[in-house]
């Protein structure tokens, strides 16, 4: 099972590269690691190319001295060959390693490649082109593993006149070319060339060790720049990102118009779209006000006036229009009251008010039963969040006669849920019962919230905080509201 620390990790990882600054980094490293790779293989193959060329010359120039020298060797009467070589190796050995063997040494071929094939086919060609000789065998070898004169004595157990000045490079290590030729049935010709360029054979890769930290260090220090950028580029977009939110949870205040051009003329367009909404909900609400006070004067002269009259049906029907008129009235004026609520965002203690409630409710029996605690302080307007409980917490007990509030808190959001044992709202009228007014039964002379406008402010004041209430019937009896806070 994932740990919530894992599901919190994979939430934020997500949120990152769903963001501009992640997508644009994400698309610079891949930009840049996709540009070095691709001009990393085309100089690889130009260097490629140009290596093979080379390499070319250079062993046609190599294969026409070990030409001479095999001419040199087998046109010497048999008892001068081995006194010539010993002169040589007396003198510290020539550009070639040659010895006159009693029996074919066997060579470690390092591994094939394209570079030692051409070496071969050249040294091939050309024996076969000057002397005819076709039976030459060879051969590479690194010095270290390199067996001469027999298959039991290694180059480097020679003393090193015999053969060291010219078949070693220290420090390096670069291959030896070896051929052997039969010249009659007993005696084979030895010899062995270091290589004129000591790195000829080493591969090349466009994903070698030293390209992959420099592909990794152009990488490192594009993203270093475009993260100094995005973050002078993205800034004000966060700041106009929260100020939409806080506005939305009805915090208003002007945001700096900083940033690009096109940052800027976004936040002057938000900051006047701010103050024409207040001014639209400051006018709206200070209408509700004045029609709600303007309109009792009337309602109560006509009470008055219904109270006068003599047939006692006319009265009755009269005085009960009025009485639902001024109902009306005064849950317009509690709607717009109770959701337009006026106060600073702080921290608020969800799991107190619940037990305030709960004591409240529990006076004489047991109706309320809270389950759970507030782990994480939460963000929001006191009052309101109050009036929000409450009005759920009332509507269950009045349908359930008792409730149980369960708690579930997490660091990105507050679920709260109220499960009574009601008969539940019809599927058909879940969303009907938000509208204001709504009531699903005519009697409602014991319930506080009787006018039909607990669901409906609740569920503002949940929107208001970037949340929401939900409603749902349990499988066997009852209702469950949700609601859910998020954190910001």
């Amino acid at each position: 099972m994932p740990t919530s620390a894992s599901i919190s990790s994979r939430s934020r990882l997500k949120r990152w590269y769903q963001s501009l600054t992640g997508q644009i980094l994400i698309i610079m490293a891949l930009g840049v690691a996709s540009a070095q790779f691709i001009s990393s293989t085309i100089w690889l193959r130009q260097l490629e190319s140009d290596t093979e060329e080379n390499v070319r010359e250079v062993s046609k120039h190599m294969a026409f001295r070990i030409a001479a020298t095999v001419s040199y060797f087998t046109s010497l009467p048999t008892n001068y060959r081995h006194i010539v070589i010993d002169q040589l190796q007396d003198m510290g050995g020539t550009r070639f390693f040659v010895t006159l063997n009693k029996e074919e040494i066997r060579i470690n071929n390092i591994p094939d490649s394209p570079l030692k094939d051409i070496v071969k086919n050249e040294v091939e060609s050309t024996l076969i082109k000057q002397l005819g000789i076709h039976d030459a065998k060879i051969a590479f070898s690194s010095p270290s593993d390199l067996h001469v004169i027999n298959n039991q004595t290694r180059l480097v157990d020679l003393p090193e006149r015999w053969g060291h000045h010219s078949l070693l490079v220290k420090p390096l290590t670069p291959p030896i070319i070896v051929i052997q030729i039969p010249i009659n049935d007993k005696d084979w010709l030895y010899l062995a060339s270091l290589m004129p360029d000591p790195y000829f054979l080493e591969g090349n890769s466009a994903l070698s060790g030293d390209r992959l930290f420099s592909m990794a260090m152009s990488v490192i220090t594009v993203l270093l720049l475009t993260i100094f950028i995005l973050r002078r580029v993205t800034r004000p977009l966060a700041t106009l990102a929260r100020a939409a939110e806080r506005f939305g949870q009805g915090d208003w205040k002007p945001i700096k118009e900083v940033g690009s051009v096109e940052v800027r003329n976004t936040a002057k367009a938000f900051n006047d779209m701010q103050r024409r909404i207040q001014r639209y909900l400051n006018d709206r609400e200070r209408l509700f006000a004045s029609i709600s006070h303007d309109l009792k004067t009337p309602i109560t002269r006509l009470r008055l006036r219904a109270e006068l009259l003599d047939e006692d049906d006319i009265r009755d029907a009269m005085i009960r229009d009025l009485e639902d008129l001024d109902m009306l009235v005064k849950g317009a004026l509690q709607s717009v009251k109770e959701t337009d609520i006026h106060e600073n965002r702080i921290e608020v203690n969800i799991s107190r008010m619940l037990k305030d409630m709960q004591s409240t409710a529990n006076l004489h029996d047991t109706k309320l039963t809270v389950v759970g605690e507030l782990e994480h302080p939460f963000i929001g307007k006191p009052l309101a969040i109050k009036r929000c409980l409450g009005n759920l917490v009332d509507n269950a007990l009045y349908y359930g006669k008792t409730a149980t509030v369960y708690i579930e808190d997490s660091e990105d959001e507050v679920c709260i849920r109220i499960c009574d044992q009601g008969p539940g709202i019809p599927i058909e009228k879940m969303d009907k019962v938000f509208q204001p007014y709504t009531r699903l039964t005519p009697d409602h002379s014991g319930h506080p919230g009787g006018m039909g406008l607990g669901l409906s402010i609740a569920r503002n004041i949940a929107r208001a905080h970037g949340g929401e209430v939900t409603l749902s019937n349990h499988a066997t009896q009852g209702l469950e509201a949700k609601l859910w806070l998020p954190r910001h």
